[in-house]
């Protein structure tokens, strides 16, 4: 009965939202996935039209509707241009959960988000086995960019090039930290999130270095969770909570003056999304996550307009040409586009070059780029194609999830250009 009275009020909710869409168009400009396929239901004025009574249409076409709402890759394109204001995310977001509470999960996300992502422990000791025995059913790709492709045809792999697992996560290198305030006389915690753990742990030693560098002490609690955005984004608010209460717990206990993560979509998801949709929480848990949410910053960010860190000596040849991609969570989402640039440039042998529209959406969104590949392949070779059209020896960006997908298209193409997080490129360059 409580899951029906939570269910009628986001209906109710989302009702009220939706009157404030004028139709006025401006998100078809915007929209990556209509720009593709020029269809009024893949942008976000269609899908809205479509989410009126959606009591109704759930018991006529649930599946639909479903599908309809899904084909979309909550970059915030429309929600930034939108002239009225309207909270896309916000009403995409109840969507998805009024469908999932109506419908239920699918047995493959039910298994991904309540069987393994709730239990870290388990969760760790699987991608752990997987990155053992991948080599099974991988096999390389392309040297340069040292991805992987599927031995044999697979609906989840398909023709993608993708980084290997590490062979060693970075909750093995780094079990814990809880080192004191140095130099700088700041202390931080740190969320490396999946993506940095257990595929780029290069890019969370990368940090951990450059802290250490400037005096910053670290705590870095072990047993940290997933953020929940994958479950939330899916509909599955119930093992989204169950994964934001555990890391209210292991951060419960540290003293530290900024949460930071290096990566846009856990920034963004702790920084706003844990706070803004606690609202049945009780104050105890509102007043944790709102502490957590105003102490949360993305590295690149921190180290800039916190740290202030500057380019020691004088700069090199700058012979190493790099472009940056802004990665929609970091620039529709915090409004960072600068910080990412600034840090790039730390390494004086780096010379910047913009490719064309280093803003656009580089096709990943997630779970989108595995439900709706052939979207994103196309929505990702335009990005591709800039990245080459700029000429640069490497591409950067603040969000291991468009690494990946950059790197995808990168790889698919046989291009030599390497893909890297900003804190990379800085800590190379120290001792």
């Amino acid at each position: 009965m409580s899951d029906m009275r939570e269910l009628l009020k986001l209906l109710g909710e989302l009702d009220d939202q939706l009157v404030t869409c004028m139709r006025c168009g401006t998100c078809q400009s915007v929209c990556p996935v209509y720009g593709q396929t020029g269809r009024e239901a893949d942008v976000a004025r269609g899908k809205i039209a479509l989410l009126e009574g959606l009591a109704y249409k759930m018991i006529h076409d649930p599946a639909g509707v479903q599908d309809k709402v899904n084909r979309c890759l909550l970059c915030g394109a429309c929600e930034a241009s939108c002239p009225s204001g309207v909270k896309v995310l916000d009403i995409f977001l109840k969507a998805r959960t009024i469908l999932v509470g109506y419908m239920g999960l699918p047995p493959a996300k039910k298994l991904i988000f309540r069987g393994m992502l709730t239990h870290p422990g388990l969760f760790n000791s699987l991608m752990e086995w997987g990155a053992r025995f991948q080599g099974l059913f991988t096999r390389p790709a392309s040297e340069a960019l040292g991805t992987s492709c599927a031995r044999f045809a697979t609906g989840v792999l398909g023709d993608r090039h993708f980084p290997a697992l590490a062979k060693k996560p970075l909750h093995a290198i780094v079990p814990s930290l809880d080192t004191p305030r140095g130099a700088s006389g700041l202390k931080v915690a740190f969320f490396p999130g999946c993506m940095i753990d257990k595929v780029y742990p290069n890019v969370g030693q990368a940090v951990l270095k450059i802290l250490a560098h400037h005096g910053v002490g670290v705590f870095l609690p072990s047993g940290q969770a997933c953020c929940g955005i994958p479950a939330f984004s899916s509909g599955d608010k119930r093992s989204y909570d169950r994964m934001v209460d555990e890391n209210i717990a292991r951060f419960a206990g540290g003293d530290f003056d900024y949460l930071i993560t290096a990566c846009a979509t856990c920034t963004t998801t702790i920084k706003k999304f844990w706070p803004e949709y606690a609202e049945q929480s009780d104050q105890k848990r509102r007043d944790a996550l709102d502490a957590l949410a105003a102490k949360t910053m993305d590295v690149n960010a921190f180290l800039v307009d916190v740290l202030k860190v500057r380019q020691d000596g004088e700069a090199g040849p700058r012979d190493l040409t790099v472009t940056v991609h802004d990665s929609c969570h970091l620039r529709m989402s915090l409004g960072i586009t600068a910080q990412p640039r600034a840090v790039a440039r730390l390494n004086p042998n780096v010379e910047l070059v913009e490719m064309k529209d280093a803003g656009a959406c580089c096709g990943c969104g997630g779970s989108f780029t595995l439900l709706h590949y052939d979207l994103a392949e196309r929505i990702g070779a335009k990005k591709r194609d800039n990245i080459i059209a700029s000429g640069a020896q490497v591409v950067t960006t603040g969000c291991p999830a468009c690494m990946l997908q950059i790197t995808d298209m990168l790889s698919k193409a046989g291009t030599r250009t390497r893909v890297c997080h900003p804190v990379e490129l800085y800590a190379e360059t120290l001792d």
